[in-house]
């Protein structure tokens, strides 16, 4: 769809959509300095190939789990090809993913206890429950 417009053809709202998101999301990132607010010529601002190229870049690393500073210094370093730079960010984060991941795996392992613990029934609250006001029956 996208190859067959011109190299500036796309409305804010065809643009967001290539980039699978909301126009206010556009917008957010115009405000931070994300992506380009492009010239309004006839009135209608226009975005092509390398703007869409940018928004998926942007989407794709936060979902790696990049804070929005982080993505600004990765679309700088990708302009300077600062490949030093861009691997001690990428091997920060990956730092980061493995503690978060160690984490979740601790309050899988912490929820996986007290479900099995729930299930063999038994008298009193199941422990799940009670667990969120603090007085979880102690293990056994």
């Amino acid at each position: 769809m996208i190859r067959s417009q011109g190299p500036a053809a796309l409305t804010i709202g065809a643009f967001a959509a290539a980039g699978g998101v909301g126009v206010e999301t556009v917008r957010f990132y115009q405000r931070k300095g994300l992506l380009r607010v492009p010239d309004a010529g006839a009135g209608v601002r226009r975005y092509g190939l390398e703007d869409v190229r940018r928004l998926r870049f942007i989407r794709q690393a936060q979902a790696a789990g990049f804070t929005l500073a982080e993505i600004g210094e990765l679309l700088e370093l990708d302009a300077g090809e600062d490949r030093a730079r861009a691997h001690a960010l990428a091997e920060a984060r990956v730092a980061a993913l493995d503690l978060r991941i160690a984490e979740l795996q601790q309050a899988r392992d912490a929820l996986a206890r007290l479900a099995d613990r729930c299930g063999r029934g038994g008298a009193g609250p199941c422990p799940i429950l009670a667990s969120f006001d603090g007085h979880a029956p102690p293990e056994g």
